[in-house]
This record gives structure tokens, sequence and C-alpha cells, in this order.
């Protein structure tokens, strides 16, 4: 590789990307540029010895530098016990993890990693030669990038190591097509980037690009959204996902990096049983799956939306956390934040007692399982989407909290402000933060800026007015009303809307089929056509040695006559 331009990725603040617009970075043609940082290959495996062989060949043929690539195997508890095959990079190891299951194999990957970035890499997937390199152009540009390469999915025999080591060698990535041609495209990536521009228009699904067969991520955002979830089932790559865009992610999804999988994924083989399985546990733990949350009551493991109201005069705090609870989002938390620490119920005199409305605040609320008395308020890289911050005095409509979320949804803002008083000392505003945007804003901020105005940059901040939202102050606001008939009207609608997404995606599925069934009768049709006109010439030939040998034997019959004609 020979030197290029490629963005400094320490440069204070680094490059600001709106939403998820990757399209703003240019990277460096492949094999045009000088890296410089080290990526760790994390490859999982559970027996299937013949399949990593072939995996660790095909890292061995990598344009990155060696000295910049290293490749940690996880055995997950083989039996017989793995061994590194006798092609592989340089700098491979093998780290043992006994502990069954996919997420513990790919911690325990991670912990052993040295790597800028880390590369995971199912046990089933043979790179082409430069996928690595077209990954590492990307992060060498920005350090929140996740990307993900383009697989296709081969049921050809297996070569030997040596065969693929050789075929790479000599016709590079074509060698890998001569080898497990055919195959079939990764569909549901195909459809997903279809329908979202390459995740650029739509960026709320965007984490559902990170997917275990081939996806890299920057180590320092790795460390930020923490290993992966061992509680789980399946679906573990899709709820880190989720944690690396609450960390500020970008998903790049990337064309000139190119692998084939080794046979069908295992949700090619069984996606019903598979979605069952992972959507009991996925729905607790990525609010963004509103679909999963269809319950008008429960709780889960991470809410929608975090409230943070500080502790100030008992009434005032009770209208607004009051407003919120009786709204209708059902899927909120509220902490209450206040120096709760420091209570020591007056007992003799309690009306005297000057924490008495912190001391009310507590009893009030501390069997409100939503509710939760914070002595200092969480932290801002948490895994709920949305935080709402609002004083105490302000009352919440019925529909106020859904609207302004609906607003941040469909505009895709980091942060709205609405307006609720304007004073002589300043205005009153409660804030509806988007907490991935803030964490974006946190990792690319310089020395001493504001963050509301870099959230601006990377997804935009607006102001409404709150009374037109239904915000009231409390005095003005009366009693919360309930919420089920609004409720069951949204959820009405957003089922309505989940029915529709399962049809449309439905018949996607069935125009894929068409076109693959299409494609074939294309296919049959040429054949068809080249045999027709294989019979036409061999027929035409045919015609032509009939006719010739008609013409031979009418010669042949004339002559006979005429020597029988002549006299002795």
């Amino acid at each position: 590789m020979s030197a290029g331009p490629v963005e400094d990725r320490n440069t204070p603040g680094g490059p600001r990307i709106r939403g998820n617009d990757y399209t703003a970075l240019t990277p460096p043609a492949i094999g045009s540029w000088t890296p410089s940082l080290t990526v760790t290959v994390v490859v999982p495996a559970y027996n299937g010895q013949d399949k990593l062989d072939l995996v660790l060949a095909g890292l061995s043929a990598q344009t990155y530098p060696q000295e910049l690539l290293e490749v940690v195997v996880v055995d997950n508890g083989s039996a017989p016990p793995l061994r590194l095959g006798a092609i592989r990079p340089e700098l491979t190891r093998m780290v043992v993890c006994e502990t069954p299951g996919r997420a513990s194999a790919r911690n325990a990957g991670l912990a052993a990693a040295t790597g800028d970035v880390v590369h995971w890499l199912d046990s089933d997937v043979v790179l082409a030669p430069d996928e690595v390199e077209a990954h590492m152009r990307w992060h060498h540009l920005a350090p929140y990038l996740v990307v993900t390469s383009y697989l296709r999915f081969t049921g050809a025999p297996l070569p030997l190591p040596s065969a693929l080591a050789t075929a790479l060698a000599d016709h590079g990535a074509d060698g890998l097509a001569k080898l497990f041609e055919p195959a079939e495209p990764h569909q549901w990536l195909v459809d997903l980037l279809e329908r979202t521009g390459g995740l650029v228009r739509d960026p709320h699904r965007a984490f559902s690009l990170h997917v275990g067969g081939a996806t890299s991520v920057a180590a320092r955002l790795l460390k930020a959204a923490g290993p992966m979830d061992t509680d789980l089932i399946l679906g573990q790559d899709t709820e880190l996902g989720y944690r690396l865009a609450q960390a500020g992610a970008v998903f790049v999804p990337d064309p000139q990096a190119r692998g084939y999988h080794l046979g069908p994924s295992m949700r090619m083989r069984d996606k019903t049983s598979i979605d069952r399985v992972s959507h009991a546990y996925i729905g607790d733990r990525v609010p963004s799956y509103r679909w999963l949350r269809s319950h008008p009551a429960r709780q889960w493991k991470v809410p929608y939306v975090r409230a943070i109201v500080e502790a100030a005069g008992y009434d005032d705090v009770r209208a607004t956390v009051d407003s919120l609870l009786g709204g209708t989002i059902p899927d909120l938390a509220v902490e209450v934040v206040g120096p709760w620490s420091r209570l020591d119920p007056e007992r003799r005199a309690p009306l005297t007692d000057p924490d008495l409305d912190l001391v009310l605040i507590g009893g009030h609320y501390a069997h409100e399982s939503r509710v939760r008395l914070a002595e200092n308020e969480p932290e801002a890289t948490a895994a709920e989407p949305f935080r709402l911050r609002i004083p105490a005095g302000w009352a919440a409509g019925e529909e106020s909290l859904a609207r302004i979320l609906d607003l941040a949804r469909e505009q895709g803002h980091g942060l709205i402000n609405v307006l609720l008083d304007e004073r002589e000392d300043g205005v009153v505003a409660a804030r509806l933060e988007r907490s991935a945007a803030f964490a974006r804003a946190a990792i690319v901020a310089r020395p001493g800026e504001d963050l509301d105005d870099v959230v601006d940059d990377t997804h935009g901040v607006l102001w409404v007015d709150g009374e037109s939202y239904g915000f009231a102050a409390a005095a003005e606001a009366g009693p919360p009303i309930g919420r089920r008939s609004a409720y069951r009207a949204r959820m009405e609608a957003a089922d309505e809307v989940a029915r529709l997404k399962k049809e449309a995606e439905r018949l996607r599925g069935q125009i894929a089929k068409w076109r693959d069934e299409a494609g074939r009768w294309r296919k049959n049709a040429v054949e068809y056509r080249r045999e027709v006109g294989t019979l036409r010439r061999e027929l035409a030939a045919a015609k032509k040695a009939q006719t010739v040998r008609r013409a031979g034997l009418a010669g042949s019959l004339r002559r006979a006559l005429r020597r029988r004609r002549r006299p002795e």
C-alpha cells in the first residue's frame, strides 16, 4: 500500500456525521493508503475444524499488513479440541472458553483482543483478501463506526485449505468465486438497505446491521457499550448493536467488503423459531422494537423514556410525576433526583421538619415501581432511547409526551426543547434528549464546546411551544386523567402499522421468489433457444445430406440407365 490521504481520527472533535449518513466520509481506495491501526479478528468456534481451517487460510491472504492483524480463535468447548491450521496469519492464537454459548465465547475473545478495532467473524465465513482492509479504511476516518460486510451463502463442497490458498494467491477475490459460486446474497441485508436507502434515510433501525458474521467495531466504542449479554439465548448481536447505537455509533454497510458463508445461516434454516426465542428476550432490552411492547401496562428492563425531575416542593413534584405516569406512554421510568441520603425523618415534631417535603415525596412514591429516588442523575450513556428533563411544577397532558416523541422519531432530532414559560431571568423549558445523539456529541465535541451545539450539528435541535403540546403549570393543569381510551387508539394504530409492515415483508419475500423464478425461466429460455438453434442446424444439415444423397442416387440411376441403353 502506498501513502494516501486519510482523515485523522484523533483530531479533536473528529468528523461529524449527521444521523447515520456515513456517505459524508470518503474512504480511500483499497490499496492506495497506509494504515496504522491494529485490528483483532475474533473467531468463536464450536467444532467444525474443516471450516475453521478455511477461515484461517482466508485470513492469511489478507492485504491488510500482517503485523497489524491479530486473530483470536475461541474454542467454545469443542470435542475434540480445535487446533490452529497450518495456513494462518502470523499473529494467531487460541483461547479456550468452557462456558457454552455464543455470547460467552465472543466475550472471551473480546477480553483477549489487543487491537484498536475488533472484527467479529463467524467460524464458517471465508473472507475476500481485501475484506479487512475494506473495513479498516473506514475506521481510520472516525472512532465510532460499525462496519459490516456483504456475505454470500454457498452450498459448494468445501475445498482443501491449500486449494483455497492457491486460488486466493492466483486469482484474489475471483478465486473465491471460482470455488464457492453459485451462492445466494444475504437477502435480509439487501432488503434492509433497499428500504432505508443504505441505512441513511431511516437511521432508527441501523443497529440491526450489527451481525456477527463479519462486522467490525472500534474497540473504544465496544468498551463504552459493554460486552455481549450472556443472559440472552439468541439475538445477542442485535442487542449489542442497539447498545452500540446508544453509545453513538454510525453503521456502515460496505459492498467492497465481501465474504462467503459456508452453508446457510441459522436464520435461513429456521427463521420462525429463532424469532420466537429472540423476541421473548429482546423486547425487554431494545425499546426501539415498539411492536414487541404492545402490552398496555407492563414494565420493561430498559424503559423507552426516562424522565428526570429535580426534587423540589412535594406538591410540585407530585403534579409533574403523576402527569407523566398518567399519560399514554406507560413505557416510562421517572428519576426524582434529590439528597435522599440525608433524610432522617423527625418523629416528634414532623410538621416542623425542614426536609418534610422530601420525606413526603419519598413516602408517596416508595411503592411505585416506575419511580426511583436517585441521589444523582444516572449516567448519560444509559440504554434508554430518550430522556425527558422537566422542571417540577409543570404537568404534561395525556398525549404531550407521545406527541413530542413522535416528533423526535419522525424528524430525527437529537434534542427537542419545550418552551414552558418566559421570565425576566430567562426561559423555563423541558428537554427531550435522544441519548444516542448526546453520546455521539460527547465523542466528537471539542474541549469546552457546548453539547447542545454539537447535537445540533449531528442530529438537529428543535424548539416547540409547550402550551401547543399540552404542557401547563401545575396550578392550571388539574388532576391527571385516565389514559386508556387514547392508549387503546394508539395501540390499535401501532398494531395496524405492524400488520402492514409484516404484510409488506411477506410481499417482498414473495416478489423475491418470483424474481428468482423469473430468473430461472429466463435462464431456461436461453438454454431452450440454444437447443432449438442446435436442432435447427442439425435438421438443416440432415436435409442437406439427404438432398445430396438423393442427388447422388438419382445420378447413379441415370448413369445405370444410360449404360443399359447402349448397344452391345
